[in-house]
C-alpha cells in the first residue's frame, strides 16, 4: 500500500463546495442557535472542513424576532457599545433590542462565536439575518435545516 495515496485534501476559495442553508429561528434559545448556526458557517458538518479556509455554508436566518432568552436575560442581560466620543458608552437590554432591531441580537451572538481576525471577519459576510419569513434569496435555493439533528 503506497502511503503517498493517502494525501489530506484542505479546501480553499476556489475547491469549497459552498451551499445555501435556510434556518428558521423561531422559538429557539439565541445561545444554542448562535453555536449551531457558527458550526455551518465554518463548515464542521462538511468533510471538507478545514481550519483556516472559509469552505463553510452560506446561511440564511429567519424569523428573527421569534427568538427567546432563558431565565430572566431578556430584562437583565446587557448589551454594551460605545458610540466613540466622550461618555458615550450606551446599553440596552435584549428586550429594547428585539423591539427595535432583532437580528442585531442574532449578528452579536453569531460573531462572538467565530474566530477573530480575518477568517471571523469573512465568514460574517456569509450570514444573512431577516425578521419576518421572507428573504429574498429564493434564486439561491437554499435547503431547510433542521436544527435538532444538529448536534
Amino acid at each position: 500500500m503506497d502511503a503517498l495515496s493517502y494525501k489530506t485534501k484542505f479546501a480553499n476559495k476556489a475547491s469549497a463546495e459552498k451551499e445555501w442553508l435556510l434556518v428558521d429561528a423561531e422559538n429557539e434559545v439565541v445561545g444554542r442557535l448562535a453555536s449551531k448556526v457558527a458550526m455551518l458557517l465554518r463548515g464542521k458538518h462538511l468533510t471538507s472542513y478545514t481550519p483556516h479556509a472559509d469552505a463553510g455554508s452560506n446561511v440564511i436566518i429567519i424569523n428573527a424576532e421569534k427568538v427567546r432568552f432563558t431565565g430572566k436575560k431578556v430584562t437583565d442581560k446587557v448589551y454594551i457599545r460605545y458610540t466613540g466620543y466622550q461618555g458615550g458608552q450606551r446599553f440596552t437590554t435584549p428586550k429594547e433590542l428585539l423591539a427595535k432591531k432583532p437580528e442585531e441580537i442574532l449578528e452579536h451572538a453569531i460573531h462572538g462565536m467565530l474566530p477573530k481576525g480575518p477568517l471571523g471577519r469573512q465568514l460574517n459576510k456569509n450570514i444573512r439575518i431577516f425578521v419576518g419569513t421572507e428573504h429574498g434569496h429564493d434564486a439561491q435555493q437554499p435547503k431547510k435545516v433542521d436544527l435538532s439533528k444538529i448536534k
